[in-house]
């Protein structure tokens, strides 16, 4: 049978508000009958109802986080540092994987929000008007983490992604590259995806590089992807001396089938992608990237989280993080 608090109070010989004050760490508690409760605690193998303590406080120090694809080389990144902080203000973390679909998103913050979660993280992708509405009948609070909302009403931590692939071309600019493709993600992705394709578009203008339609290719992310649509610019007359992947992992795809032809990364073809998985320095050449800090989003969403949470002072609901341009062996001059 189910060992509860007054079992404990009537092996020790105390009151139930005592034993209530010492599984919550009450200071006002002699260390004598402090000693007599923990000793019939650990004769009777009892364990506080965590249900019922939230009920009572309406508080239950635990905090749902919404994964995208559980998969993913760079979400361990993130919720590693998510955990991290959760730990040091002592919050428990439910992390639920909701394989990039969004009717699976929108039925996982649902659950989340029934289970009485004291805040929410969301780290998806596309983050849509059904998304906000979901956020919007929640009685607390809610980060996105490594996303944004399109009208950024949502508390949100991330990189420019537009500046990251800016950054990304501009390194293969100033290595004499003028035939420059991107192999991109979904557009669709207005906070992401989309995000770098901008970045893309901006640094050519700026070095005055006409824009080509057939050196743009949508791809989903995947390595497979990545091997495919770089078959299509093999196949192009006048084919591209360099590529941006809009990440790693379409990026180490591209650089396989160019091996796969016959030819060298970087000597034929340059090739740098954005995120910096660890896959992106075991991989020959090894690949140079645009990285983001995914501990540090992981970590700083978690705190901003506890601020809200706790309803403490914040001076910016939306956090930019800095990025990092990692040149390694995948890009040459032209």
């Amino acid at each position: 049978m189910t060992v509860t608090i007054y079992d404990v109070a009537r092996e020790a010989g105390v009151s139930m508000a005592t034993v209530s004050r010492v599984v919550n760490n009450n200071p006002n508690v002699k260390p004598q009958t402090r000693k007599k409760v923990y000793e019939a605690i650990e004769r009777l193998g009892y364990r506080p109802n965590a249900v019922a303590r939230g009920l009572a406080s309406k508080r239950t120090t635990t905090v749902g986080v919404v994964i995208p694809d559980i998969s993913n080389a760079i979400i361990a990144e993130v919720a590693r540092g998510i955990e991290d902080i959760a730990n040091m203000y002592h919050y428990n973390i439910i992390l639920c994987n909701a394989d990039m679909r969004k009717e699976k998103e929108i039925r996982v913050i649902n659950t989340l929000l029934e289970k009485q979660v004291d805040g929410l993280l969301f780290m998806g992708g596309l983050v849509t008007e059904d998304h906000i509405q979901a956020f919007r009948t929640s009685n607390v609070p809610v980060v996105l983490c490594a996303t944004s909302d399109v009208e950024q009403s949502v508390p949100s931590v991330d990189i420019d992604h537009q500046l990251a692939a800016y950054d990304a071309v501009q390194a293969l600019i100033t290595r004499g590259h003028k035939k420059i493709a991107l192999i991109s993600g979904v557009l669709e992705d207005l906070t992401h995806y989309y995000q770098r394709y901008l970045g893309y578009r901006k640094a050519l203008e700026e070095a005055g590089i006409p824009f080509r339609e057939d050196y743009v290719r949508i791809g989903n992310g995947r390595y497979e992807s990545g091997l495919e649509v770089m078959n299509y610019f093999m196949e192009l007359e006048d084919r591209p001396t360099a590529i941006l992947a809009a990440n790693d992992e379409m990026a180490i795809g591209a650089i396989h089938t160019v091996l796969d032809h016959g030819l060298s990364v970087p000597d034929d073809i340059s090739i740098i992608g954005i995120d910096n998985v660890r896959m992106a320095s075991m991989v020959r050449p090894r690949l140079s990237t645009v990285a983001q800090p995914m501990y540090d989003i992981g970590a700083v969403s978690m705190r901003l989280l506890t601020k809200l949470m706790k309803k403490e002072h914040v001076e910016e609901e939306r956090v930019i993080l800095p990025h990092e341009l990692i040149i390694r062996d995948s890009i040459a001059e032209a």
